[in-house]
């Protein structure tokens, strides 16, 4: 028996990829060998582009990847500013009264010990760590969130319209 290296069978059609590419066609695809047929002679036509219905957007539409990235960013940056400010006060706290019994039950301010004024400062921490979260958030979160809203708006209009 021998070995026939052509096929029987046409190859299968040429189908684009279905993902951008910054070639206009990756190197494991080929451009269509006639531009009239398909891959081959032997295939149907493409049928003709029509014509051109609507103008592609200038930019991409809501939930552009880069805005919510921006976006998620800035609400990770902000949550860890706030939990590592009171959580690292109170983890400071624990490592005193766990290695330095010694420094938490010294005399501190007004006879108290070192270690009740430490636990009594935890509020203000505390408090802090909420204006902390706050203060990002009116600053860096907040206007990313209302301008990606806008854009959201606006991009609902334009689709309304068409």
């Amino acid at each position: 028996m021998s070995y026939d290296p052509s096929p029987s069978y046409p190859p299968p059609p040429y189908r684009p990829p279905s993902h951008p590419s910054p070639r206009p066609y990756p190197l494991h695809d080929a451009p269509p060998a006639f531009p009239h047929y398909g891959a081959h002679p032997w295939q149907p036509a493409e049928p003709a582009p029509g014509p051109a219905g609507r103008r592609a957007p200038r930019r991409a539409a809501l939930g552009h990847h880069s805005d919510l990235r921006i976006l998620r960013s800035a609400y990770r940056w902000q949550r860890r500013t706030a939990t590592l400010t009171a959580l690292g006060y109170f983890t400071l706290f624990l490592i005193l009264s766990a290695y330095a019994p010694e420094f938490m039950t010294g005399g501190g301010a007004d006879g108290l010990p070192n270690g009740l004024v430490l636990a009594l400062l935890q509020l203000p921490v505390t408090w802090l760590a909420i204006a902390l979260y706050e203060h990002t958030a009116r600053r860096h979160v907040d206007p990313l969130a209302d301008r990606i809203r806008k854009e959201a708006a606006l991009d609902a209009r334009r689709e309304a319209g068409r």
